[in-house]
């Protein structure tokens, strides 16, 4: 058991805005992509493919932290 008290917590969100390349399957945020082309498909192959699908946000209903000291994740129903 870990003898860490968890007092510093990061709320983590759903994934939104998510891309997925259709090609080398990289996902990424939409808006982290700066030239609307797929960043490793150009710099594996030099080709700029802007063939990206939406990847879907988990609708769970619990809210998740973690833990800045140790990384812990912490579910809350």
């Amino acid at each position: 058991m870990s003898s860490c008290k968890h007092t510093i917590l990061d709320l983590l969100t759903d994934k939104k805005n998510v891309l997925r390349c259709r090609h080398c399957h990289l996902t990424i945020k939409a808006d982290e992509l700066g030239g609307g082309y797929c960043p490793e498909c150009y710099e594996i192959n030099g080709s700029k493919r802007f063939d990206f699908e939406e990847v879907a946000a988990k609708e769970t209903g619990r809210v998740r932290y973690r833990c800045e000291d140790c990384g812990l994740i912490i579910e809350i129903d």
